[in-house]
């Protein structure tokens, strides 16, 4: 048996449905198909607090992971547990010297009062289709669609979101499918149809192929 055959074997925490994924991206993609080999054992796990992804998505918008990883370690390590009041209480300047600047400090400010306050649905989120969900969460500051991408695939683990504004999504679809040359939203969009109910898969496995050790939003 090949590698490129080889039966996924993903964490016992894995999505329900991620070996049916892999196995229907390896049937459709032959690139999927070597990706998924090339990072058996290993899946998409949710961090299981909806503050915590959205905070961290916030944290992570528009700059590189390595980046966003440390100025989160920093923001976090202001409080002693990551939760709306907390936040809420920081002195603003705290803010600041972890790294955020101030517009993020600002949405921030929002999300934790949102959250604080009970205006959110977090009961129903579980119930609501993705785009219900998507239309709620950017009426909060600062959280635009790729934001509620990312708590769709982090949070509530969807098994078919595809993250047009994905920068790292973009770039890695450009470097394994179209040898580095630049790739447009429709052509991406042509590209992962197939991916079908399974574009979050392929997205994670996208990532993987930039950055081998997965995030935890």
């Amino acid at each position: 048996m090949t590698a490129a055959t080889k039966p996924v074997a993903p964490s016992s925490d894995a999505p329900h449905y991620w070996v049916e994924a892999c196995k229907h991206l390896s049937r459709q993609d032959r690139v999927m198909r070597k990706l998924i080999a090339q990072h058996p054992q290993v899946s998409l796990k949710s961090r299981g607090d909806a503050f915590t992804t959205l905070a961290r998505s916030v944290v992570g918008q528009q700059i590189s992971v390595k980046a966003a990883q440390a100025v989160w370690d920093r923001f976090a390590a202001l409080t002693p547990h990551m939760a709306p009041d907390q936040v809420l209480a920081l002195p603003l300047e705290h803010m600041r010297s972890a790294g955020l600047s101030a517009r993020k400090v600002e949405y921030l400010l929002d999300l934790s009062a949102r959250f604080a306050s009970g205006d959110l649905h977090e009961d129903q989120w579980a119930l609501m289709g993705d785009e219900e969900i998507i239309k709620e969460l950017t009426a909060i500051r600062g959280v635009g669609r790729w934001t509620a991408q990312m708590f769709l695939i982090f949070y509530l683990l969807r098994p078919n979101v595809l993250p047009l504004e994905d920068v790292g999504l973009i770039h890695g679809i450009s470097r394994a499918y179209y040898s580095g040359e630049a790739v447009s939203r429709i052509e991406v969009r042509e590209l992962a149809a197939p991916w079908a109910p399974f574009a979050t898969v392929a997205t994670w496995y996208i990532w993987r192929s930039l950055q081998p050790e997965p995030v935890l939003y």
